[in-house]
């Protein structure tokens, strides 16, 4: 057992804002450090991406970080963890691919294929499904990047129609075109484009995968899932290994295998059994009380299942019924309120504790920041949260 202070609630939240880029002296310098800082960015509400950044650089503007997703494709946004959307360093997806992204291709595969089956579409579906696979890919191939319908007007059976939830209100007929165009994303093949639109979104153009997110060679499974998780530990630990099963969405089984392969040390987190890694025991220097407003779905929020040692007792105000986090109001690596924006554009939080005249100042600051980087732009996130509807509604 290590020394108790390495598990300590105030060690925890140094760490938290020391690699997590959240205090001043931390923050990184581009886009792809902070997203390499994190391991990954949550990229399921585009905007969050954007904010998450702006978060741990403080300069960083929309345009630089769209040149690191399409330019210089030093991030790929990619199906991850949990069967979730993430932009990732280039350098890591294969990591992600093997570990996470692959297993999740198998089941879409297996699926549609019987989907197909059951609706009689071919007398061999999974061979169906296949040439449909290739013909897609020339398809985009041959146009360099393309919407779905663009893809289905050049292949005609991407507007294959099954039926889903045929029971319910919003249940009926549906096209192919985006199971099979999130297939092919999962196994590697394609990978999603510039949107259509401005950057927050969610209508993207689609562009042939290059070789880099596969790598050369490709890591195995085993070996992905162990450097996953000493990456996971190095960022988000010390922590229960329960919170990287469900972080990563990997069996029990799995995490064990993946963390066998590591030397690890257990860590007293205030009565609770964590786990860190044994080369990673000194504690982080202390710094300044720092206030940060993140956005929807962040990381450093969405980093661990059990999150009463930062979020305390407000999570029926920031999350919503599925378990989505809202916009958060950070001080000194607690949260400790939300924040919205406006029709007008004015960026409004409102703190659900005391946490000083220190602490507002700080947060009115960030607030202020925040509005002036945002200009014209106006964000509602995808996931509506309490906090951030009645914020919002002002």
């Amino acid at each position: 057992m290590v020394a108790s202070s390495l598990g300590s609630t105030a060690e925890r939240r140094a760490r938290l804002a020391a690699r997590h880029r959240l205090a001043a002296p931390a923050r990184a310098r581009s886009a792809a450090e902070a997203a390499e800082s994190l391991i990954a960015l949550h990229g399921t509400d585009p905007a969050s991406v954007y904010l998450a950044v702006w978060a741990r650089t403080g300069v960083v503007d929309p345009a630089a970080i769209d040149r690191a997703l399409y330019e210089d494709q030093a991030l790929v946004r990619m199906l991850g963890m949990r069967r979730t959307m993430f932009v990732v360093p280039a350098g890591l997806a294969p990591v992600i691919q093997a570990a996470c992204t692959d297993q999740i291709a198998e089941r879409l595969r297996r699926r549609l294929v019987q989907q197909l089956d059951q609706a009689g579409v071919a007398a061999d579906s999974a061979g169906w499904l296949k040439d449909v696979d290739e013909a897609t890919v020339q398809a985009l191939t041959a146009r360099g990047n393309a919407t779905g319908a663009e893809l289905a007007a050049d292949e005609p059976r991407l507007r294959t129609q099954l039926v889903y939830a045929e029971e319910k209100s919003y249940g009926g007929p549906q096209n192919i075109t985006s199971r099979v165009l999130m297939l092919l994303s999962a196994e590697g093949r394609i990978v999603r484009g510039r949107p259509r639109g401005g950057w927050t979104s969610s209508q993207y153009q689609w562009s042939p995968a290059g070789a880099a997110l596969r790598g050369d060679p490709s890591p195995s499974p085993g070996a992905a899932r162990t450097e996953l998780a000493r990456r996971w530990l190095r960022t988000f630990g010390p922590a229960p290994g329960a919170d990287l099963q469900w972080w990563t969405g990997w069996t029990a089984g799995q995490v064990r295998a993946a963390l066998g392969q590591l030397r690890t040390a257990e860590v007293d987190l205030s009565g609770t059994p964590g786990i860190a890694l044994a080369d990673d025991q000194a504690a982080e220097p202390a710094g300044q009380p720092w206030a940060a407003l993140l956005p929807a779905l962040d990381p450093s929020a969405m980093g661990w299942q059990e999150r009463g040692w930062f979020l305390g007792e407000h999570r029926s105000a920031l999350f919503d019924r599925s378990g989505n986090i809202g916009p958060t109001v950070w001080w000194d690596g607690r949260v400790i309120g939300g924040w919205a924006q406006r029709k007008d554009g004015e960026i409004v939080f409102r703190l659900l504790e005391d946490a000083g005249s220190d602490a507002v100042a700080a947060v009115t600051a960030e607030a202020e920041r925040l509005q002036a980087w945002l200009g014209t732009v106006r964000i509602t996130p995808r996931f509506r949260t309490p906090l951030e509807r009645d914020l919002s509604s002002g």
